[in-house]
């Protein structure tokens, strides 16, 4: 008789076991990350904003804040975002940087941000634009790219 396989069905993100006293994940915290899933269409960066706005609002003392991001993320995604976190081989990410960057190479590739470099390092006052505008793109261009490399001390 064949027998079914029992390996294989490993989540991606490896959550270390957490030893707290009546720790739970409360449904609505769930409800409320699933408010504005990402499906991979939109910008990872206001994502990882909204996820982590949305889970600074819960704390446990004996929980560390980066274990309570690896099991909330996957309620985050949908579509694409959560067909690729499948895909993804199984115990693989360890810790919620290697999350992050998995994340934003996925959805942010290095050719969208040498774009973004470029829209930075050459911008320009459009014509008839107020400087204020023109600040108001400039800022917008380094919030689209975070990791854009420039100094913020402009």
């Amino acid at each position: 008789m064949l027998q079914a396989p029992i390996e294989g069905y490993e989540d991606a993100i490896v959550v270390p076991q957490i030893n707290a006293n009546n720790f739970e994940l409360k449904q609505m915290l769930i409800n409320l990350v699933q408010s504005n899933q990402f499906t991979g269409r939109q910008d990872p960066h206001n994502h990882l904003r909204f996820f982590n706005k949305v889970t600074s609002t819960f704390r446990h003392p004996e929980v560390p804040k980066t274990m309570i991001k690896l099991l909330l993320f996957p309620f985050s995604l949908e579509g694409e975002a959560r067909i690729w976190l499948d895909k993804e081989p199984p115990r693989s990410i360890l810790t919620w940087e290697d999350l992050v960057s998995k994340f934003i190479n996925q959805f942010f590739p290095p050719s969208k941000t040498t774009y973004f470099q470029n829209e930075i390092t050459n911008f320009l006052q459009k014509p008839n634009e107020t400087f204020n505008e023109a600040w108001e793109r400039f800022n917008d261009l380094l919030r689209q790219c975070p990791h854009h490399g420039f100094s913020t001390m402009l």
